[in-house]
């Protein structure tokens, strides 16, 4: 069946659009689309800000993600982008900027759609002129069904829920989202274990059962205690497949040492090679370029306070350790406005079916009040138990005082996420300056090594 559902992108635009393009998952972009923006994540980011610096009275929607998803077996790569391409052009009305991507690396193939929150038209954002009152999920599913119907797919008829599937709404609901909790522990964990097999064994220790099989299809999947069905390492996200895991844990214990585990290629030239062993004129003139590349390097270094190897390597290390703070705090920081945004949603579901829990109260036909309200004072009884887990004094907390609090974190990620850019920037000067360096000197005979030194 194709199912199709849309939410706001608020932060982080380069990263969602890197990820739908991921070249493991489109099949070397094969199968991708761009409407008037370029296949590229910084790049259509920059060309989406652009359009929307124009407008006027934009909010905090940066753009628009769409996920349509097929029945197993029902199309083949190429139809699912077509109807993809189709789809956007229905809704959008080629006003938007937009990019498609085919994922084709799972069993049920499905499509993303990423387009900007603001049209080149008249600069008006896609959430006033669409999506006021959060109806645009209905006319997103009219143009899906109307599409699939006309190439003969499978559709829902009479959908219950606008854009999730009911497990993943009734997670998010009752402020238990097993993704989200995941997520944290395994990143947690990850910062914490040395190898692959000591990351499996702090699970286990965490409460989460994980089930690796290297030889399976699904190598690794989770599950919390009392979590009913396990969630695939891949359905988590990218990161949180096993390969990406063993990657992450081997990078992270780099990073606490003060080693990148990248090599950059610098502008040292190696005259240990035969062509220039047996030419004295190309091997002055390499030498000479090295000395100018490495006299470069070493006014970077001089400027930045760094006199020595040692020094290159303990700043290095400073800096690696700023990052993987930086990235702890980035962690608990959004997990911080998770937990908000949940009890936010626990609050406001309270406050709206209380009047209905009152009628019961006062109902003189209390059986035929409950049948008829059933779905609402199920909802108004999961709210109050999960509230009273939350707040068993039971006094809630202010909407609008959690609401600010939730703005100044995102405010906090924001600046955390521009130091984090320019911590990032620095150690890649530091990296290429210490091979540089290195290079330089084994390059080089003993005498110049001591005269560097």
């Amino acid at each position: 069946m194709a199912i199709s559902k849309i939410s706001p992108i608020k932060t982080t635009l380069t990263v969602a659009i890197d990820y739908i393009l991921n070249p493991e998952k489109t099949a070397n972009k094969k199968y991708t689309y761009s409407y008037a923006c370029t296949l590229d994540g910084k790049t259509a980011e920059d060309e989406f800000l652009n359009v929307r610096s124009f407008g006027t009275g934009k909010g905090n929607v940066l753009a628009q993600h769409i996920k349509q998803s097929f029945k197993k077996g029902e199309v083949t790569p190429e139809q699912a982008l077509e109807i993809g391409i189709k789809t956007a052009e229905k809704l959008l009305g080629n006003k938007y900027q937009f990019i498609v991507a085919t994922h084709i690396n799972t069993d049920h193939i499905h499509n993303h759609i990423i387009f900007n929150n603001v049209d080149f038209e008249n600069f008006r954002s896609f959430e006033y002129q669409q999506n006021r009152g959060g109806i645009s999920w209905k006319t997103l599913r009219k143009i899906n069904d109307d599409i699939c119907k006309e190439n003969k797919l499978s559709v829902i008829e009479n959908p219950k829920n606008p854009g999730k599937c009911y497990y993943e709404w009734q997670q998010d609901y009752s402020g238990r989202s097993w993704k989200s909790k995941l997520r944290y522990l395994i990143d947690d964990t990850i910062m914490q274990s040395a190898n692959f097999e000591e990351f499996l064994t702090n699970l286990k220790n965490k409460n989460v059962e994980c089930v690796y099989k290297p030889e399976n299809v699904i190598k690794i999947k989770f599950r919390l205690q009392g979590q009913e069905r396990f969630s695939r390492g891949r359905t988590l996200g990218w990161y949180y497949d096993e390969p990406q895991i063993r990657r992450r844990i081997e990078q992270y214990n780099l990073l606490k040492n003060g080693v990148s585990g990248r090599n950059y290629k610098t502008n040292i030239i190696n005259i240990n090679t035969e062509v220039f062993q047996t030419s004295k004129g190309l091997l002055h003139w390499a030498e000479l370029q090295n000395m100018k590349e490495a006299s470069r390097i070493i006014n970077f270094l001089t400027n930045n306070n760094i006199g020595s190897q040692a020094d290159i390597e303990k700043s290095a290390t400073s800096k690696y350790n700023e990052r993987m703070v930086l990235v702890s705090q980035l962690n608990k920081t959004q997990n911080r406005i998770n937990e908000i945004n949940e009890i936010i949603k626990l609050i406001r579901t309270y406050e709206k079916y209380k009047p209905v829990h009152n009628g019961l109260i006062t109902a003189k036909n209390k059986d035929k009040y409950k049948k008829e309200n059933i779905t609402e004072l199920n909802k108004y009884d999961d709210a109050v138990k999960n509230l009273l887990i939350l707040y068993p004094e039971r006094k809630l907390p202010n909407l609008n005082n959690l609401e600010t609090e939730k703005n100044r974190f995102i405010e906090e990620v924001k600046k955390m996420n521009e130091e984090y850019k320019e911590t990032v920037r620095e150690l890649k000067e530091i990296e290429f300056a210490r091979q540089s360096i290195n290079e330089y000197l084994q390059s080089t005979d003993k005498s110049h090594k001591n005269e560097l030194e």
